[in-house]
């Protein structure tokens, strides 16, 4: 079914095409994962199979014996795997991708202030300083020789340490370690995650830095991989207070450059202008095209905000043509391939519908099955 167009699409803003460069989703710049992770600072990670994608489709193609080979999820498998990039809680207490290099001055950046905010919560699980203190101990023992343990795994270590890890406690008490700097990820077995001592995974990582220091620098990484965006973007992304926020921002200088949004002023580094495109893409869920900001009119008109942000912290997967949000979309893996469906706002052009064609074409191939691709209009 071709949904062709009967009026016309949302005109692409230059902040959303800005956006779409910058994050590496229309002018991809690199080919390896930790290169543009390191671009990219940290991605949102809480959907596991849906980062995957949210990384895979911003890597241009490698080459392979004089070929252009594109990534493929075998190629994000292998970069966890291995410990190339590491998934840990930082910003948000959410799961997010880091490079070893950049997780210990993260983690440091946003733990205290999690921390305590959680404090209610812990209470509730009778999880006080001195019962995290022993599940450390127990985790950090089983984990010393270089083991990596599943959930399953570190659940018995905790009850064999006299700490019970039922009723959310497991969860917890693993957000608390990764923030305490103690544990990340580990390598997968099959399905399952694991966790794994951080002082293994990134031996050389970077120490932390002075409060002010650290916000400095990854301010200036946002604006240059997110912007235009403003400080109240940066301020809910980072999990930093706005004062802190428009103070790295002020510090800055000369490298931040302003621009007119939509709700007041906006930030981004100095480049010039990306030139128009016309593309289409399948966001994954949370993805950092929409989660780096908390206004997401450039992209996302506001009759559709509640379609794609429904509410208790989802964040659907969209459909984005010329840097808009023109519908969501969901996949069903198969015995013998993947089916997508997109369900659209509105009817598209053609053009705009063999772009969409070709963005689940390029998803399917990632995941290396056959595609069954529905595209229908929301009624």
């Amino acid at each position: 079914m071709s949904p062709s167009t009967s009026r016309p699409n949302r005109t692409p803003s230059p902040i959303a095409r800005r956006r779409l460069a910058v994050q590496q989703l229309t002018t991809p710049q690199h080919d390896d994962p930790a290169a543009l992770v390191s671009w990219l600072v940290a991605v949102q990670a809480q959907d596991y199979l849906a980062t995957k994608w949210a990384i895979g489709m911003r890597l241009a193609p490698g080459r392979s014996g004089g070929a252009s080979r594109a990534a493929t999820e075998a190629t994000i498998d292998r970069a966890l795997a291995d410990g190339t990039l590491i998934r840990t809680h930082a910003m948000r207490w959410t799961w997010q991708i880091v490079l070893p290099k950049d997780v210990r001055w993260l983690v440091a950046l946003v733990a205290s202030r999690l921390v305590s905010g959680a404090g209610a919560r812990f209470r509730e699980l009778e999880l006080d300083d001195a019962t995290l203190r022993r599940s450390h101990r127990a985790i950090e023992r089983a984990l010393r020789d270089g083991a990596h343990l599943t959930r399953a795994q570190v659940a018995a270590t905790l009850e064999s340490a006299g700490v019970s890890s039922t009723e959310g406690r497991l969860s917890h008490i693993l957000g608390h370690a990764e923030l305490a700097g103690l544990i990340c990820s580990g390598a997968p077995v099959g399905k399952q995650t694991t966790s794994a001592l951080l002082d293994l995974r990134a031996p050389g990582a970077r120490p932390p830095m002075p409060r002010d220091e650290a916000i400095a620098e990854l301010a200036l990484r946002y604006f240059r991989s997110r912007g235009p965006a403003s400080a109240a973007d940066f301020s809910w992304w980072a999990g930093v207070t706005l004062t802190e926020a428009r103070r790295a921002i002020a510090n800055a200088g000369d490298a931040l450059v302003e621009d007119d949004g939509p709700g007041g002023v906006l930030w981004r580094a100095d480049a010039p202008p990306p030139r128009a495109s016309s593309t289409a893409h399948l966001v994954p869920a949370f993805d950092e095209y929409l989660v780096a900001y908390v206004d997401r009119t450039a992209v996302l008109a506001p009759e559709h905000q509640r379609r794609i942000n429904a509410g208790g912290g989802l964040l659907a997967p969209c459909v984005v043509v010329d840097g808009q949000v023109v519908g969501w979309w969901r996949r069903t893996l198969g015995r013998s391939g993947v089916t997508v469906e997109a369900t659209l706002f509105a009817p598209v052009s053609e053009r705009a519908d063999r772009a969409i064609r070709a963005a689940a074409a390029r998803y399917a191939a990632f995941i290396g099955r056959p595609l069954d691709l529905a595209i229908v209009v929301e009624a």
